[in-house]
């Protein structure tokens, strides 16, 4: 034993400790640092990270929007308790930058985009947005029927109008067709987004110039009959007065001074205005309505004879 005992301390000399520590006196009264202990080999360090949710309100821009844009409508998540919005304009410039605008806004985010009118009744039913932005004068003014559509179907959506037409025809026939706001293209961006959110808070609001013409037209028709077919201007229902007496293109083109294409391009309107599929079936109405009577039977003969309702010939 005491053989083995000095074979020991020997190579324990001729072998000294790796990594030696010397020793150091120890204070009582100093803290001393931890002993950090190495991670086994294979074991989890995922304990020791902290992790951040992603998609969190406070993180970004302050828009109070969840997601980015780039949505399969062009589009990104606003959170809940922002103002879903769905923009609607034929013109891809205006488009872009009216969406930008919305969506730098606080509060306001942008769920769905479109260029086609057609596309809006499924816009609304996949997102039910708080406010449609758009622009009525689209494919012929299918837009008028769009928005009495999405005032029918989803009364909780408010319908922005913004546009460059502010006759005072277009305007009465939007607010009848459930429209609560009327703004220009020119308005500024201040003016866009009070409009916005008036809209969303069920508010009416109407630009500068509008309201007073509006009201005064509203005022005006309470007191005297409504005219036939009141979705309609005075120049389409002119047009198609005449053409439901009988009067071809041509004819009607020469009675009101027009080009027989401006004649065309006024019954496209009137049809995709009163939802109707041709012109037998927009004659149809607009006799229904009371227009189309002052030439009585000789309505038919009209075009034939090429005399209008005065007897003058053309």
């Amino acid at each position: 034993m005491a053989a083995v005992m000095s074979q020991v301390s020997a190579e324990a000399q001729a072998s000294p400790a790796r990594n030696p520590v010397p020793d150091q006196p120890v204070d009582p009264g100093r803290p001393q640092p931890p002993v950090r202990r190495r991670a086994r080999r294979g074991e989890s360090a995922s304990r020791h990270l902290a992790v951040v949710p992603c998609g969190s309100t406070t993180v970004g821009s302050g828009t109070g929007r969840v997601g980015s844009a780039g949505g399969p409508d062009g589009a990104g998540d606003p959170a809940d308790d922002a103002v879903r919005v769905v923009v609607v304009d034929g013109h891809p410039v205006f488009r872009l930058g009216l969406t930008a605008l919305l969506d730098s806004l606080s509060g306001l985010g942008v769920v769905g985009v479109t260029g086609d009118v057609a596309e809006l009744p499924a816009l609304v039913d996949r997102h039910r947005p708080d406010v449609v932005v758009i622009d009525p004068h689209l494919d012929g003014g299918a837009g008028v029927a769009a928005v009495r559509d999405v005032a029918s179907r989803h009364p909780g959506t408010g319908v922005l109008v913004v546009t460059m037409l502010d006759d005072d025809e277009s305007v009465v026939a939007l607010l009848r067709a459930g429209a609560r706001g009327y703004l220009l293209k020119r308005a500024a961006p201040a003016e866009l987004e009070r409009a916005v959110r008036a809209v969303a808070n069920g508010e009416v609001l109407l630009g500068p110039g509008i309201a007073g013409r509006a009201v005064g037209r509203l005022t005006g028709v309470r007191n005297s009959p409504s005219p036939p077919l009141p979705e309609l201007t005075d120049r389409e229902r002119e047009v198609l007065d005449l053409v439901a007496q009988g009067l071809t293109n041509v004819l009607v083109a020469r009675r009101l001074g027009l080009s027989p294409k401006t004649v065309r391009n006024h019954l496209s309107t009137v049809l995709h205005k009163l939802q109707v599929t041709d012109r037998s079936e927009a004659v149809r109405r607009a006799r229904q309505a009371g227009l189309g009577q002052l030439s009585g039977a000789r309505g038919a003969g009209t075009a034939a004879t090429g005399q209008g309702t005065s007897g003058l010939r053309w």
